[in-house]
């Protein structure tokens, strides 16, 4: 049953929280199976449908051009991002196109599928993405926190899927699997309210962009910078993380390790979104950078299965809590079409990482992650930059400034900033 608020107003209006699990549902079907589950998949391919290491790869980087496709979509057509018929075309595009992976064994066909899952991934993404900076913006951090959880219980849920079909089924009936669970999620995902159009503007075009444009331009500059690396770094191990622990341990491993990512990613959001109302965001964008990069270069240091598992939980704690906090800095610093510029920028990065992986990959995959846990210590340093003279309070037009709160030992960030 449905759950109302009251607002000052006196206006009934959804519970946050509904508003939350639908975009969770989203998200989880967008990223977590949309565009995760080929990673415990691969392997499968790998032993039973003959796709080599550079072909994988080269599907990992057509679902990232797709993705690509899609953020320029939501930048440079932003209507698209406050369509429900948009969302749910995108929603129904990705269940076809998972479906339609076991239909064929040609890969220029898979190359298709996947790039066309990646525009659709992309699209949900930001719609859900900019809904929820959008209808909570004057809600607790840690909700929205939450919703972007949902990622993380789609990377378990289809992982716990490839899991268990791996013992009785083949690659294929994994596909159709994550295609069901899609449908599944996007039930609750088909209502989900995009961000509304904005209201008329009250100042002209150019008082506008001198209050947003070079007040916050220099620290949006190292925001994406940060987290164009984080897009190369973070893909190469979200990619070959599970064929790289599977070559050094029993398979189930490398699938466990999986859904252990999915598990970890769940409440990591709200809980980075907590902490940012102690600690300044950019602060935070870097502690959880440093401990991600720790994560992806454990099974190539060290091996072993205690290795796997602690890289999986680093790793799974991290990447989503980087997005919802650089997201979350860029809504802050109120840059114009932030939420879409950023994933533009994630998805270049994520397009360069399978590229440059690809030639360390006739050497086994340990390589590849040394190099990506470089690149997110690079992405790192960018966020090192961030927290230079960074501006902790930007108070909206018309708005009173969000209340705050001293930070130990640095400065005041406000509670709710997104």
């Amino acid at each position: 049953m449905q759950q109302h608020v009251t607002d000052s107003r006196g206006v009934l209006r959804h519970s946050p929280w509904v508003h939350v699990v639908q975009a969770a549902a989203a998200l989880g079907a967008g990223m977590g199976v949309g565009r995760f589950v080929y990673t415990p998949i691969l392997p499968l391919m790998h032993a039973q449908a003959g796709l080599s290491a550079a072909t994988g790869a080269n599907l990992a980087t057509a679902n990232y051009v797709g993705y690509l496709l899609g953020a320029l979509a939501g930048t440079f057509l932003p209507r698209l991002v406050r369509s429900p018929a948009v969302l749910r075309s995108c929603l129904v595009v990705l269940a076809v196109s998972l479906a339609a992976m076991p239909l064929t064994h040609s890969p220029g066909v898979w190359l298709l599928l996947r790039l066309c899952a990646g525009v659709a991934s992309a699209l949900i993404f930001v719609i859900a993405a900019s809904s929820l900076l959008s209808h909570l913006r004057d809600h607790p951090a840690h909700l929205p926190g939450w919703a972007f959880g949902g990622v993380g219980a789609g990377i378990a849920l289809s992982g716990l899927l490839v899991l268990a079909l791996r013992a009785i089924a083949d690659w294929q009936a994994a596909w159709w699997a994550s295609a069901v669970l899609t449908a599944l999620l996007a039930l609750p995902a088909w209502f989900l309210r995009p961000e509304p159009a904005p209201p008329s503007a009250s100042v002209t075009p150019g008082a506008e962009r001198r209050t947003t444009g070079p007040r916050t331009h220099r620290w949006f500059t190292a925001l994406l910078a940060s987290y164009t690396l984080e897009g190369i770094g973070y893909i190469i191990a979200g990619t070959f993380l599970v064929a790289a622990i599977e070559q050094s341990s029993p398979g189930w491993i490398g699938g466990g390790a999986w859904v252990l990512v999915g598990l970890a990613a769940i409440p990591s959001s709200a809980l980075w979104a907590a902490l940012g109302r102690r600690w300044s965001r950019p602060g935070l964008l870097l502690t959880a950078l440093a401990v991600q990069a720790v994560g992806i270069a454990l099974p190539a240091l060290i091996g072993g299965v205690a290795a796997a598992l602690i890289s999986a939980v680093l790793f799974g704690a991290t990447f989503i809590g980087v997005s919802t906090l650089a997201l979350a800095t860029g809504a802050h610093l109120r840059f114009p079409r932030a939420v879409a510029l950023l994933t533009a920028g994630y998805s270049v990065g994520q397009i360069l990482g399978p590229l440059v992986a690809t030639p360390l990959l006739h050497h086994g995959y340990e390589q590849a992650l040394i190099l990506a846990a470089v690149v997110v210590l690079a992405s790192a340093v960018a966020a090192a930059l961030l927290r230079i003279g960074f501006p902790h309070h930007m108070p909206t037009p018309g708005h009173p400034v969000a209340h705050s709160e001293p930070a130990p030992g640095g400065p005041a960030t406000a509670k709710i900033t997104t």
